[in-house]
């Protein structure tokens, strides 16, 4: 079997004969990196995998409730190189808005009614699964009833 190139550091190497498809050479550091890939690749297929490590995560912060406060105690330079640097962010986003889980800030609620939803271009610093989104009144071309109008887009 002849050498390959490393796909994490550019190497070449002597593939062993038992693992056909290798891609990655033995040194420790590319080692870590097929990990981390495999790991984020079952992450995005394999739902199970995705709930186990959320359980697991899950039990290990009701077992370590204190963790991050007790973290943030005894490392106060990160505590304050973190805090200026969400600053420095906030301050770049300033225009965008910062969105939590679950609030709705409207003072005069949506009335019942046709609207249209769109995506609008990522750039909100967000939690979680949030879209940023623009929902205007449709009004539609023709004079019909609301009720009997779609989207001719």
């Amino acid at each position: 079997m002849g050498k390959k190139r490393c796909v994490a550091c550019g190497a070449l190497f002597q593939a062993r004969p038992q693992v056909p498809n290798q891609s990655y050479c033995s040194a420790s550091t590319c080692q870590r990196e097929r990990k981390r890939e495999w790991q984020r690749r079952k992450l995005h297929t394999d739902p199970d995998h995705r709930e186990n490590k959320a359980r697991a995560q899950q039990a290990w912060r009701e077992r370590n409730p204190d963790y991050w406060q007790e973290y943030r105690d005894s490392h106060p330079d990160y505590t304050a190189r973190n805090r200026t640097m969400q600053h420095a962010r906030n301050a770049v986003s300033k225009s965008r808005m910062i969105a939590k889980m679950n609030v709705s800030t409207l003072k005069n609620p949506l009335q019942s009614g046709l609207y249209q939803m769109k995506l609008l271009q990522p750039g909100a610093i967000v939690k979680k699964d949030v879209w940023t989104v623009e929902i205007t009144e449709h009004v539609c071309s023709d004079n019909v009833n609301p009720q009997n109008c779609k989207d001719r887009t």
